[in-house]
């Protein structure tokens, strides 16, 4: 993982490098400080000890000369208390390590003490002062000087004294202590000084890095966190505001305002995503997204649900006549209504969507949802078989619902939409503007159509599929005139199947193209072996029905003029029967099929005429 370097991270890191450049100049100073004191010390040891020396020799000279003076009188009249007095005196100097006076030959006379112990002895090693001088002498713990002491310009003896000069070095160290101690004081006055600036930086650089870290840092984090947050598709962020006027407020506003156009863009995307644009229900995306959510709530527990499939019957129809906006506008009145049943008999947590085309479905899942459903479906039939205001006309249509049941039925999404579907479905076989709940055996029922399919495809090679003729009378005296090919498909299994049955399946397979074709080629052929000639002389012609999706495919003259040609069957003879969805669907095509085929002298029948919404106008716009 591969760590952030943020702002606050980088601006702690420059902080920090200012206060490490502060600190170590602090450090050098405080260095620098402490070999100043060093140098200072070693220079003040050595003048003080050059100036003690100097000061003991010069006092040792002073002292010799002023006792030699003293002494003059005393030592002259030999009076020993008075030279007693005076060596007591200057003995109580506490450098004075003794005072010794001697005669002319050098013997001890006074030396300060009462008894005078060493009266009269000879000085153990001579000090003899030049003439009218001071001779001075140093030891390692001594400092002696010896004056003469003289009456008239003769000298009658001497003075002899010695500083003590360990008690001149403790003095010396007590003064050293003493300049030590100041100077550390004066040292530790130095660094307070330099700690002080010290501490207010680093409390200057605390108060930035929390004002960076407030005014900087934390909203730009929080606009990364409500970046995020979005990205991940919440778009509940709060709103973000900031009254700053400078360039970070700038940025939180206008990040603000593009939150909430993402929100509103997003909030219009899932509408369009999954609201149906015509209606404005719940379309399919939702409503499996829906469903998905309810059953995974409901596993485990007893409750149940509901789901109502349904079908507009006969929608087709309104689009191929009326066009595609009387059949958007039957549509919304379609949906109106299913909304008000539901919002009537549903109950509260009720799911109405437009699955897709005509088809509609609805949840339920309050109470006994059995009954519900079947209240709502009853509800449903009778509303929306009642007729429809479209363009200044009455549209009548119903509807068809198969309804399936969780967990009863399926325990999963796409089985109960399979299920309803099946169920849809044998509504309208069952005849249409009704309802049916999905069982077992619907199941069984899909599977014969699907094998009624794969049996259809060889069946005319088996001979199964026959052609059955039915003869068309003349009204006025009931002669036969014609005949009608009806086609007929004896199963080795099931006997008779009825055309409403596999014609049905035929048009959705698309295996009608192949029948009809059969079909026609077979009409033909019959018709040129029959040798029965209608009243008049006329021959009989032969009526065939034509699919509407043989008419789509635009080559129904190519083939009726090939049939024709290879039967040897004469134009006249051959009559096709259309249905009124087949020629109004698409009026121009139809148009153009219809007038080629008029061409080639097949005349056309148009089968069921008003049965659905077609008018006389109609009839004018085509051959």
């Amino acid at each position: 993982m591969k760590l952030r370097f943020g702002l606050q991270a980088r601006f702690l890191v420059v902080m920090a490098a200012m206060l490490g450049v502060v600190l170590l100049v602090l450090l050098l100073l405080l260095q620098r400080q402490e070999q100043m004191r060093h140098e200072a010390e070693t220079l003040t040891r050595e003048g003080v000890h050059d100036l003690v020396e100097t000061y003991l020799r010069d006092r040792a000279q002073a002292m010799a000369r002023q006792l030699a003076e003293n002494l003059a009188n005393p030592m002259y009249y030999r009076d020993l208390d008075a030279i007693g007095r005076i060596l007591a005196d200057n003995l109580h100097d506490s450098l004075m390590a003794y005072i010794h006076v001697y005669d002319l030959d050098d013997r001890l006379v006074h030396d300060g003490s009462d008894a005078i112990a060493g009266y009269g002895q000879p000085m153990a090693d001579a000090l003899v002062a030049g003439p009218g001088g001071v001779a001075i002498r140093t030891s390692p713990t001594l400092l002696e000087a010896s004056a003469p002491i003289s009456v008239g310009g003769e000298e009658i003896g001497a003075v002899r004294l010695g500083l003590d000069l360990q008690v001149a070095a403790r003095y010396q160290a007590d003064s050293l202590a003493h300049l030590r101690q100041r100077m550390d004081q004066l040292g530790s006055r130095y660094l307070r000084w330099l700690v002080l600036p010290l501490a207010l930086l680093l409390l200057a650089c605390v108060l930035a890095a929390w004002y960076v870290q407030r005014t900087m840092v934390r909203p730009i984090r929080a606009l990364a966190d409500s970046a995020r947050r979005i990205e991940g598709g919440d778009y509940t962020v709060e709103h973000l505001h900031s009254a700053r006027a400078d360039e970070v407020g700038d940025l939180v506003r206008a990040f603000g305002r593009m939150g909430e156009s993402v929100a509103r863009h997003d909030r219009e995307v899932r509408r369009m995503a999954y609201t149906d644009a015509l209606t404005g229900l719940t379309n399919r995306l939702a409503f499996r997204e829906n469903l998905d959510h309810r059953l995974m709530l409901m596993r485990g527990s007893d409750r149940q649900l509901a789901l109502l499939f349904a079908d507009i019957d006969d929608f087709k129809r309104v689009n191929d006549t009326l066009g595609h906006e009387a059949g958007d506008e039957a549509l919304l009145q379609f949906a109106a209504r299913i909304q008000g049943a539901v919002d009537r008999y549903g109950g509260d947590d009720a799911l109405l969507a437009r699955f897709g085309g005509d088809e509609f479905v609805v949840l339920i899942q309050e109470g006994d949802v059995r009954q519900a459903a079947t209240r709502l479906a009853e509800v449903l039939v009778a509303e929306l078989r009642l007729p429809l205001d479209i363009q200044d006309r009455q549209v009548f249509l119903g509807t068809s619902i198969g309804i399936t049941l969780f967990p009863e039925d399926a325990s999963s999404a796409s089985a109960l939409m399979k299920n309803g579907d099946i169920a849809m479905y044998q509504a309208k076989v069952a005849g249409k503007n009704d309802f049916r709940f999905y069982s077992r055996a619907m199941d069984h029922a899909v599977e014969r159509r699907v094998h009624m399919e794969q049996e259809l495809r060889g069946a005319w090679e088996c001979g199964e599929l026959s052609l059955a003729y039915q003869p068309v009378c003349r009204a006025s005296d009931g002669r036969v005139v014609g005949a009608e090919a009806l086609l007929r498909w004896q199963h080795p299994m099931l006997g008779m199947i009825s055309p409403s049955v596999f014609i049905d399946v035929a048009e959705q397979s698309g295996l009608i193209d192949g029948i009809g074709l059969r079909v026609l080629q077979s009409a033909c052929a019959e018709a040129m072996r029959w040798s029965k000639i209608g009243p008049g002389g006329e021959r009989l012609f032969f009526s065939v029905n034509v699919s509407p999706r043989q008419l789509r495919k635009g080559d129904l003259p190519d083939i009726v003029a090939e049939c024709l040609r290879e039967s040897g069957l004469p134009a006249s003879c051959l009559h096709l029967e259309l249905t009124e969805t087949a020629v109004i669907s698409d009026e121009l095509q139809a148009a153009t099929m219809l007038a080629r085929l008029h061409a080639t002298g097949v005349k056309v029948w148009l089968d069921g005429f008003g049965t659905g919404f077609a008018g006389l106008s109609h009839l004018r716009r085509v051959p």
